[in-house]
């Protein structure tokens, strides 16, 4: 078995405020253990559930430089730094049993949830696909789908747990925290946080084939939603790109990976 893990941060326990995800901060470098720590947790729970799996985790999120190496699960195979192929979910091109999200967030919008946004909270508003909201929960469990990979598990606030439920019925949830606004939250004790994580992966595990996550056979619609105008011009560069109307973009694209890159540049252009 193959297990691919993506590692978000503001999902994690313990973590209610931007300093608590920004390099360079006290709070950061604490909290960074702490989702190395989420990050083993996940790991555990693959190899109890097969023994032998290859399990890979890929960074995702802002620098893709978060997590401790030396702290990490040697059994773990750690894909680190940016540009990746695949972005949050580098190596899913290479296949994979399931697909597992730690320390994911609410897509931008989200009522009260921590930290909500979507892929750059600076620069994007909202995504759609074919007229359907995706936040980076849905993007990536659409495009592992995509991959013939399903993702099985979130862990992360509560929102998060209700977007899984929308986004990819059947995906197991593990929530370390309920969300109290933007900026707080009620949280699990760390260890609690893991422990709970170890020992739901597994069952996640068993019940892939039940999960159904969007797919999109042939063209997508993409339209993203930008925050300035200035935003939407750099975008314009893109060939292909056209404003649909204020701040909207819309690309028609080939199909969902194609879409899903695309949403990527649209977030790394306006935070330019």
């Amino acid at each position: 078995m193959r297990v691919l893990v993506s590692v978000d941060m503001e999902g994690a326990a313990g973590v209610v405020d931007g300093e608590d995800v920004s390099p360079g901060t006290v709070e950061y470098e604490r909290n960074r253990r702490l989702l190395t720590e989420e990050t083993n947790a996940a790991v555990r729970g693959v190899h109890a559930f097969d023994p032998g799996a290859q399990v890979l985790v890929t960074e995702a999120h802002g620098p893709f430089r978060n997590l401790v190496p030396e702290l990490l699960d040697r059994r773990a195979e750690l894909l680190r730094g940016k540009p990746k192929p695949d972005g949050m979910l580098a190596g899913i091109s290479d296949g994979a049993d399931a697909a597992l999200f730690i320390g994911y967030h609410g897509k931008a919008g989200t009522a009260r949830s921590v930290l909500a946004h979507t892929i750059n909270g600076g620069v994007i508003a909202d995504v759609r696909c074919d007229g359907r909201s995706f936040g980076e929960l849905g993007l990536n469990a659409t495009f592992a789908a995509h991959a013939g990979v399903p993702p099985v598990l979130v862990a992360g606030d509560d929102t998060v747990a209700a977007e899984a439920a929308d986004v990819a019925p059947g995906m197991h949830a593990v929530v370390v925290k309920r969300a109290l606004g933007g900026r707080a939250a009620a949280l699990l004790h760390p260890e609690e946080a893991r422990e709970r994580i170890e020992r739901e992966v597994p069952r996640a595990l068993a019940d892939r084939e039940s999960v159904r996550a969007p797919r999109f056979d042939g063209p997508v619609l993409l339209e993203v939603d930008v925050l300035k105008p200035f935003m939407a011009e750099c975008a314009l560069l893109v060939p292909g790109v056209e404003l649909a109307g204020g701040c909207t973009l819309r690309y028609a694209a080939a199909d969902f990976p194609a879409a899903y890159r695309v949403t990527q540049l649209v977030a790394m252009l306006g935070g330019i």
